[in-house]
Formats: structure tokens, C-alpha cells, sequence
């Protein structure tokens, strides 16, 4: 286990400081941490646009009041379906946009740049590229495709953002701009010397997007999505997944915070399959994809390591230091939070409860994926709150109370997991803890 730790510690840890630290990685997680708000209230709506009823499986005539209530609600949703999904429409029907705008506006101030202008302008370059003007059915009336402003321009509008600010950034750090005397305003400032960027970004980004069209018939977006799709691809089977989450525990594993590495691209995942199940439960028909939030909702059960299960053998543990530890974590658990356990039993170089803390996210992620590709419990399709109770979250993501008891079933096995390797470290921590006292009595004769 020495070598096994030291060559993590070697070779993975400043592959994980690097990439915690990676300034285009942190502005995306920033920026899609900035959307979420808009999304899950827009999720709000889609929930209750949907109730969870199914009207061919009930007897329309019952007097159960309950169901009563649920027909009357279906029935009510269903008659003003467009009314109820218009917030949704406009938050994550717009997600691409306002991920334009966001990550965007996080990078130029992670460089301390005009953060507002920046995201401002790289909205604007990313409708240019993605909204195609289209005639419509009303006579000399144009309007515009919206395919990429939703979930399917999410990785568009992340490559336009970092472009666009590199390019802004290129042109300040070089000095091309108007000095004004201190006479001058400096919102007047500010205005000037953000056209020759924008208009630079134009000219580069749109003309290589006419070019593409006149060369391939495909424009900058599609172009983007071809070269991606492969990468995505990957991204979106389960073992990579896994995979991904494995490296993020093995990451705390050696007090790294692993979450913050690997976060932009599990939320990206995530996010971008919840939008597409989210959009096909609006259209009426089914959830489409079992890779949505509810994986990562899995993989955190208690935070990082999956830690709900050790909590509650911690709870009734002989060691005292335990006790009043899981008493300490056991709210922050229920709510993703574990900061107390990772370093308060400590789970960092843990030799022992480090391999269950190391593996049992990734055995969750895996079963909670084919849970609902077997039908099990329902897919995802509601971007929740973070830091909410697990259990809020489960039914929030899909609607069903099937998803509250699966995420029950995953809390009982990560005890089942960290049983044996919890018992051979109590034992050894009771050990010192009477080693303890007995040195204290000692003191005192």
C-alpha cells in the first residue's frame, strides 16, 4: 500500500494541482455554476408541467382524493402545456446562450479583464455563427434556427468563449487601444476600446464560418460538433465515467480537492443529458439518455468517497472520537457536504478506508446508470439544487419516488462496502484512544 501511495502521490498529484488549477477549467465550472440557478427554476416548471401520474393506468372516476388531485392537475397542465413550459423554454431552452455569456464572462475575470463586455461579446459571436436567418411562413418575415441556443451549443459556445477572450485578452496584453485624457469618462473608454475586439472576433470567427460553409456546406457549429462528437462519445459511456470519478477520489485520496478537477467535465456530461431528456419529456415522448446529473447525484452520495454509509457506522461506533464525528458530519452528509470526514477521520492517505472511499462512488455511478437503462428507477431530466437532502434531489431529478428508494439501496450498500475496512480501523483507533487514556492516568500519578 506504501508504494501503491507514493507512486500516486508521485505522478497524480501534480496532475491534479495542475488541472485544480487550470484557469479555462475553473472558468467553466464558474460559468456553468452561474447558470444553474436560471436552470433549476426552469426545472420547476417542467416538474409541474408533468405531474407524476400516468392517466392510462388509473381509473379516471376514483374518489381517492389524492389521485383526485394528481388527474386534476394532469388535466390542468395539459391544457395550458405551452403557458407552464415558457419559463423552461426560456432558461434551459437558452442554455448554449446564457453558457456563451457565462463561462465567457468568468475567464476575462479570472485575467481581471472587462468580464461584462467580454461575455456580452461572446453572446453576440456565438448567435452570429449559430442562428441562421431562415424565411418563415409569415410573408417577408425572417427568423432565425435556434438548434445550438439550447443544450446541443453547450460545448460550441465553451470553444467560442475561450476563443473570443484569448483573442481580446491578445489584443489589450499588445496595447491596441485609444489612451484617453483623465477628462474622458471611462464608460466612454471602455465603449471605444471594446469595437476593435469585437470587431476583430467578427472578422475571424465569422469569416472562418463562411469559409467552412462555402468549403463543406457545414457551418463553424457543425464543423465543431463533427471533430467532438467522437470525444463526446467517449465522454458519455458510464465506464469513462466511472473512471473520471475514480481519479476525482483518488484525488482527495491524497488531499487534492478532486471535485473542483473534475467538475466542469462530469457537470458538462451530466447537464447536457438531463437538457436532451428534459427537451424530449417538453415534446411529450420519453427520456432519451441514462447519462444525466443523477450519476453525479449518485457518486456523491455524502460527498466525495460516498461517505453516507461510513457516517452511519461512525454513529454507532465504540471509539468516542467517531461518535462525535459522525454527529458533526451527519447533516453536512445528507447534503453532499463532507468535508468534516475527509479530514477529520482523516480519509486523506488513508491506507485502509481509502479503498472503499476510492471505489464506491464509481460502483454507484454504474448501478445508478443501469437502474435506469433497465427501467428501474426514471431518467433524469431536472437540473436539482446542489447542496440540498439526497433524498430532495432524487425525487426532484426524475419525478418518482423509485429514485428515492434506489438512492436508500445505494446508502446500504456503501455500509455493506465499508463495514469490513471501518471494523479494522476502529479497531486500530480504539487501540490508541486507550493508549491515550492510559498515558493521561499516567500524567496524573
Amino acid at each position: 500500500m506504501k508504494a501503491i501511495t507514493g507512486f500516486l502521490e508521485k505522478y497524480l498529484s501534480p496532475i491534479g494541482a495542475k488541472l485544480g488549477n487550470q484557469r479555462h477549467l475553473q472558468a467553466l465550472a464558474n460559468g456553468m455554476m452561474m447558470t444553474l440557478p436560471l436552470l433549476v427554476i426552469g426545472s420547476i416548471f417542467m416538474i409541474i408541467a408533468n405531474p407524476p401520474i400516468n392517466m392510462d393506468t388509473v381509473d379516471l372516476n376514483t374518489t381517492n382524493i389524492l389521485i383526485r388531485f394528481l388527474i386534476n392537475w394532469k388535466e390542468w397542465a395539459t391544457t395550458y402545456n405551452s403557458q407552464i413550459l415558457a419559463p423552461y423554454n426560456m432558461t434551459f431552452g437558452l442554455l448554449g446562450l446564457m453558457t456563451a455569456f457565462a463561462v465567457a464572462y468568468s475567464l476575462a475575470k479570472s485575467y481581471k479583464m472587462n468580464a461584462a463586455i467580454c461575455g456580452i461579446m461572446n453572446m453576440s459571436i456565438f448567435l452570429l455563427v449559430c442562428s441562421e436567418v431562415v424565411p418563415t411562413t409569415v410573408e417577408g418575415v425572417n427568423g432565425i434556427t435556434t438548434n445550438y441556443l439550447d443544450s446541443n451549443g453547450l460545448f460550441v459556445a465553451l470553444i467560442l468563449s475561450f476563443v473570443t477572450v484569448e483573442i481580446t485578452r491578445f489584443i489589450e496584453t499588445k496595447g491596441i487601444k485609444i489612451k484617453f485624457p483623465d477628462s474622458v469618462p471611462s464608460m466612454v473608454g471602455n465603449f471605444v476600446n471594446s469595437l476593435l475586439p469585437l470587431l476583430v472576433n467578427i472578422i475571424i470567427i465569422y469569416g472562418i464560418n463562411l469559409m467552412l460553409i462555402s468549403a463543406t456546406g457545414k457551418t463553424l457549429p457543425e464543423m465543431i460538433m463533427s471533430i467532438l462528437t467522437p470525444a463526446i462519445n467517449v465522454g458519455n459511456n458510464v465506464w469513462v465515467y466511472a473512471l473520471i470519478i475514480m481519479f476525482s477520489n483518488i484525488l482527495w485520496f491524497l488531499g487534492i480537492n478532486g471535485t473542483t478537477v473534475v467538475f466542469p467535465i462530469v457537470f458538462m456530461i451530466g447537464l447536457n443529458g438531463t437538457a436532451a431528456n428534459a427537451e424530449a419529456i417538453a415534446a411529450g415522448a420519453s427520456a432519451v439518455t441514462s447519462m444525466n446529473l443523477q450519476l453525479f447525484r449518485y457518486a456523491m452520495l455524502g460527498g466525495a468517497g460516498g461517505t453516507l454509509g461510513l457516517i452511519i457506522l461512525m454513529w454507532k461506533s465504540k471509539s468516542a472520537k467517531f461518535r462525535s464525528l459522525a454527529r458533526i458530519s451527519v447533516v453536512p452528509g445528507v447534503c453532499s457536504i463532507n468535508e468534516p470526514i475527509t479530514f477529520g477521520v482523516p480519509m486523506v492517505f488513508n491506507p485502509i478506508l481509502g479503498i472503499p472511499y476510492i471505489l464506491i462512488p464509481s460502483i454507484c455511478v454504474v448501478l445508478g446508470y443501469y437502474a435506469q437503462e433497465l427501467g428501474v428507477i426514471a431518467r433524469g431530466y431536472v437540473a436539482d439544487p446542489s447542496f440540498i437532502p439526497f433524498f430532495v434531489q432524487a425525487w426532484m431529478s426524475g419525478s418518482d419516488f423509485k429514485n428515492v428508494i434506489f438512492m436508500f439501496v445505494l446508502i446500504a450498500l456503501s455500509v455493506a462496502i465499508y463495514y469490513p475496512f471501518f471494523k479494522v480501523y476502529e479497531k486500530m483507533e480504539l487501540t490508541k484512544e486507550a493508549e491515550e487514556v492510559e498515558e493521561e492516568l499516567e500524567g496524573f500519578e
